[in-house]
């Protein structure tokens, strides 16, 4: 791929953009996974389903409707993108399915949402 020169640098340390341009080849599967679940984690609804499997480990789509005070179609669809991004699953009680976030992306989510923790626990610590 032919690049225009239009950075001006009086050196170019051309082993930090090999040793680079090999990490990122090299990361680049790992990199695509994270922004796949990032882009997921991009919706507010999704976001607080995360959030909320975190904190109870499992619920229904009739408490996510319920705690959200959204329908139920509306919190299906969410889960449905999480569940297609491999971000949740689910299993089967009786007639009730059970959602929770995939064993695999328990710590990745739970790294996303640590900010939205940590900013919790300061507000509490000012008021």
């Amino acid at each position: 791929m032919k690049m225009e020169s239009t950075c001006i640098r009086a050196l170019a340390d051309t082993k930090q953009i090999e040793r680079c341009k090999t990490l990122l080849n090299k990361m680049s599967p790992e990199l695509s996974l994270l922004a796949a679940i990032v882009n997921l984690t991009g919706n507010e609804t999704r976001l607080k389903i995360l959030y909320l499997l975190q904190l109870e480990k499992r619920l229904c789509v009739c408490d996510m409707s319920d705690i959200q005070q959204m329908t139920v179609p509306a919190i299906s669809q969410q889960l449905r993108k999480l569940k297609d991004g491999g971000v949740i699953e689910s299993n089967r009680e009786g007639t009730v399915i059970y959602y929770f976030i995939a064993d695999k992306h328990k710590k990745l989510i739970s790294e996303i949402l640590g900010y939205s923790n940590t900013k919790a626990k300061i507000k509490d610590e000012i008021k």
